[in-house]
């Protein structure tokens, strides 16, 4: 017996459009994001899908995402869980700048390396920067010590996998239909866990705006196959 997973990347926000690193910022869909939203939720309720759960992030826009998703397949209400362990990657002091102004300032082959590598982490903010997540009503009962300042890729990674093994996989092996919803770089390390992906495969691995990947696992939580929307398609790598 197979269990199915849907993962979605929320669609576009303000910083997306302007080429900035948003990371933990707590930026809005713009309209743009909300229409794709809505036509990937339109997409599944043509294809007959329901779903038990969903899954977010604490950050606004995964939230938009759902409500804009779940108002477009008209379905019946449905608990929305949401954790920190779900954020997009912390980019640390690049965030909120533009990704042009961040290759001009370091040099290509090292702005690279932070945008889309595995193991490289951009500069910390310092302790003391408002932009520390330590300063954020959102993490207020979260202890300071697990909040980072800056993550690679890989960070991330261990940072969502004990959310994947103890809340996610069990609900999976219950036979649960769970939506995650999700970020860019949150999904791209998900799917180099489950893919097996090496780290240099994962520099190209692109996660689309608000594309269904439908994830059919078994039942130990293990992928089996992955679709890119609802034509069978594989992601792009």
């Amino acid at each position: 017996m197979t269990a199915q997973l849907v993962l979605l990347r929320h669609g576009h926000s303000e910083w997306n459009l302007s080429n900035r690193f948003t990371g933990w910022t707590d930026i809005p869909l713009t309209e743009q994001g909300l229409n794709e939203a809505a036509q990937a939720g339109q997409l599944l309720r043509a294809a007959g899908w329901h779903f038990d759960e969903i899954h977010i992030s604490v950050l606004q826009r995964t939230r938009q995402t759902a409500e804009s998703l779940l108002q477009a397949m008209q379905h019946p209400p449905v608990p929305v869980l949401a954790s920190w362990r779900l954020n997009e990657r912390h980019y640390g002091a690049l965030q909120g700048l533009n990704k042009q102004e961040i290759f001009t300032a370091w040099g290509e082959e090292q702005s690279f390396k932070w945008w889309r590598g595995y193991a490289e982490r951009p500069p910390a903010l310092d302790e003391d920067d408002p932009r520390h997540p330590r300063f954020d009503a959102l993490y207020q009962a979260h202890p300071a010590l697990h909040l980072p300042a800056t993550e690679s890729l890989a960070d991330c990674l261990q940072r969502l996998l004990p959310y994947w093994y103890e809340t996610l996989v069990p609900r999976i092996q219950d036979q649960r239909r769970v939506l995650l919803i999700s970020h860019g770089n949150t999904l791209r390390g998900l799917l180099m866990h489950l893919l097996d992906l090496s780290p240099r495969a994962v520099e190209s691995l692109e996660i689309p705006s608000a594309v269904p990947l439908i994830c059919h696992l078994d039942q130990h939580g293990k992928l089996i196959q992955l679709q890119e929307g609802l034509n069978g398609n594989t992601p792009t790598t």
